[in-house]
């Protein structure tokens, strides 16, 4: 069993224990992967002030995302046009995102949203990291 206390990189597919809350309020990355399996990833983020995820679709990917500080105004929609506010989102709540669903979390707060998401299957290659939204656009297209 593997502890992930002083280590910065993904884990991979080795069993794994860790203070999520902890991992996640002390990341400053926009994204970065933690821990990439077979079937499963983890990512934790932190969306500045004023800032988003931005407006996204995973056609075969589901989505759990947790706020661990902060609070996110969440989006979704069957289609791109069919996308509206559906609530806001406070520290311990989660967002259920199924695979083919429209959305996006924005921060409209004045301090960092923290979050850490679930993929399944993984979304992002292993050990991704990603400083800021737009180091992710670039990759992302």
């Amino acid at each position: 069993m593997y502890s992930k206390n002083d280590m910065s990189n993904d884990l991979g597919n080795k069993p794994t224990i860790i203070n999520i809350h902890k991992e996640t309020c002390s990341n400053n990355y926009f994204r970065k992967a933690i821990w990439t399996g077979e079937h499963l990833q983890v990512t934790v983020m932190s969306i500045p002030s004023g800032g988003e995820i931005g407006l996204e679709l995973h056609d075969n990917v589901d989505q759990f995302i947790r706020i661990e500080y902060g609070l996110a105004s969440v989006y979704m929609g069957k289609t791109k046009q069919d996308v509206k506010f559906i609530g806001n989102a406070n520290p311990d709540y989660a967002i259920l995102i199924p695979a083919g669903t429209w959305h996006n979390i924005l921060n409209e707060q004045n301090t960092p949203l923290k979050v850490y998401s679930i993929y399944a299957p993984p979304q992002h290659p292993i050990g991704t990291i990603h400083k800021t939204k737009f180091e992710s656009d670039l990759d992302e297209h």
